[in-house]
């Protein structure tokens, strides 16, 4: 359980990007977990209780990467 948080990400066009992708998010929110839809280019967050986390921070963190990225809804 936990908060689920979507972000939009453009750019992931191989493993490697999605490593990285992976990487940035749990690098800016560590615990988090992550799922990623490479195809859609959707990132799925799930941040458990305890773990300070915000869509803007992950967003940021994604773009900073190499990669656009925003939340979604």
């Amino acid at each position: 359980k936990g908060i689920r948080m979507e972000l939009e990400v453009t750019g992931m066009n191989c493993g490697h990007c999605e490593s990285a992708v992976r990487a940035a998010v749990e690098r800016a929110a560590p615990g988090v977990a992550v799922q990623i839809d490479r195809p859609a280019g959707r990132v799925s967050v799930t941040v458990p209780a305890g773990v300070a986390a915000d869509a803007g921070a992950l967003a940021a963190a994604i773009r900073d990467a190499g990669f656009g990225a925003s939340p979604v809804g």
